[in-house]
């Protein structure tokens, strides 16, 4: 729709109601209480009414129909969520499913909001309206480019890193201040030369060899079997990444999204163990 119809339906709206409905005097515009009443009861009337035409097709039909709205942090990888929406559309052809990338807060933002069914976050906080679930725990280790001295090792201490050029993650992530808390206790300082909020960023700048970093293991399979990437074992350090499932509470998911969310939550007993992806470094 255009801005000047999008206008005129709001004003139609709010003559109708008698109430506005936007706070036209903020920028960025923002609802009025009305307004946010208004908008709430009627998405709740939006999913109901989505919810009744999935469940009288799959009566009808005996099939998972309807559609999964997935909002994801940049850092759990695009090929990693990629696999698990083919394989989920392979098992359920007729849902689709519609993936997101954003920054935590707004995985967050758009769950509360109701433009997600199901949030993926890592080191996730239920609390409020939003409640969450254990998912993966990854383990973390160094990566570094092929052509580093520090690929010929087979396991490192933070200590081997002191000094070294570092591709981090931005200030405002979690993750980011969990390896700052490791090389605190370990008195270890890095330099940092890059920072970016996704791992797809960090990787390319350690494939040309900007520096090295510290990464989930899981999401530099596809590097490290192709060698443009090595990823080192910690040798006395044991850094984890938790990611979780998040979703509205009180919010009853519909069979699409309950089937999807059961298909992230076995996923991890199909992952390869973090050591076939060293051996397959080391080689």
């Amino acid at each position: 729709m255009s801005q000047p119809a999008i206008s005129q339906a709001v004003a139609q709206l709010e003559e109708r109601l008698g109430e506005e409905l936007i706070d036209r005097t903020k920028r960025p515009l923002e609802l009025t209480s009305c307004g946010q009443l208004f908008y709430e009861r009627c998405r709740k009337l939006c999913d109901e009414y989505q919810a009744i035409e999935d469940e009288v097709r799959q009566l009808r039909h005996g099939k998972i129909v309807g559609r999964v709205r997935v909002a994801s942090i940049y850092s759990v990888g695009l090929l990693q969520m990629q696999a698990y929406v083919e394989k989920f559309e392979l098992l359920y052809p007729d849902v689709k499913v519609q993936l997101e990338y954003l920054h935590p807060d707004d995985v967050y933002a758009q769950v509360r909001r109701d433009n997600a069914d199901i949030g993926i976050v890592s080191f996730p906080r239920g609390r409020g309206d939003i409640e969450s679930t254990d998912w993966l725990q990854q383990e973390m280790g160094v990566i570094v480019p092929p052509q580093s001295l520090l690929s010929k090792f087979t396991t490192i201490e933070l200590s081997d890193l002191r000094d070294q050029p570092f591709v981090s993650f931005t200030p405002d992530l979690t993750i980011r201040g969990e390896i700052d808390r490791v090389f605190l206790d370990a008195d270890v300082e890095v330099r940092i030369v890059h920072q970016f909020d996704n791992i797809e960023n960090i990787k390319r700048a350690v494939e040309i060899g900007a520096g090295v970093t510290i990464l989930p293991l899981d999401s530099v399979r596809r590097e490290v079997e192709f060698g443009l990437l090595r990823a080192i074992p910690f040798k006395r350090v044991q850094l984890t990444r938790p990611l979780g499932i998040i979703r509205k509470r009180g919010r009853p998911p519909t069979a699409a999204v309950s089937k999807f969310r059961a298909l992230l939550l076995d996923a991890d007993k199909e992952e390869a163990p973090a050591a076939d992806l060293l051996a397959a470094s080391v080689t």
